[in-house]
């Protein structure tokens, strides 16, 4: 997974904080975790584009959410920022080499690989557990870690 993932759920978690009036531009969102600004704005137009968030041009643009936080799932960034494809993808080695064409075991079927079965079970749950998180849950979670976050953010950006 991408650190585009981590950089936009920080800043869905940023623009929940920051208010459902004020659009902030990519270069402040980026500014406040030092990252790089072109490449946080990718991030957040695959956000834009998926529906988590609204994007405004001009002086006075930039994004917002356009959900509620409670909304939007782990499984939705993710799956904006990476794509929907899955993490894993046989590539059918075992037809490689020396050992390619190896007889299957009788009544198993010669189709079904068992790291490929092994690693599709493990996404579903990984996906499954992402979806049934929301942004809520880690915006508050993030509140009870740094209580003071919201504000600072807040005041950071009225000075800009």
């Amino acid at each position: 997974m991408s650190e585009g993932v981590e950089w936009a759920l920080h800043s869905c978690v940023n623009l929940a904080w920051s208010g459902p009036d004020r659009a902030v531009s990519a270069a402040r969102l980026a500014a406040w975790h030092d990252l790089p600004a072109a490449y946080l704005n990718k991030q957040l137009q695959a956000l834009a584009r998926a529906g988590i968030l609204t994007s405004s041009p001009g002086p006075r643009g930039g994004f917002r959410l356009a959900r509620p936080l409670a909304a939007v799932s782990l499984m939705d960034v993710v799956a904006a920022v990476e794509g929907p494809e899955e993490a894993f993808r046989c590539a059918e080695i075992r037809r490689q080499g020396p050992g390619a064409g190896e007889p299957a075991a009788e009544g198993a079927d010669a189709a079904d690989c068992a790291i490929a079965h092994a690693m599709t079970r493990a996404e579903l749950a990984w996906r499954k557990a992402l979806a049934a998180q929301d942004l809520d849950e880690i915006r508050q979670q993030a509140e009870r870690q740094a209580p003071e976050a919201p504000q600072r953010l807040r005041a950071w950006l009225a000075a800009q």
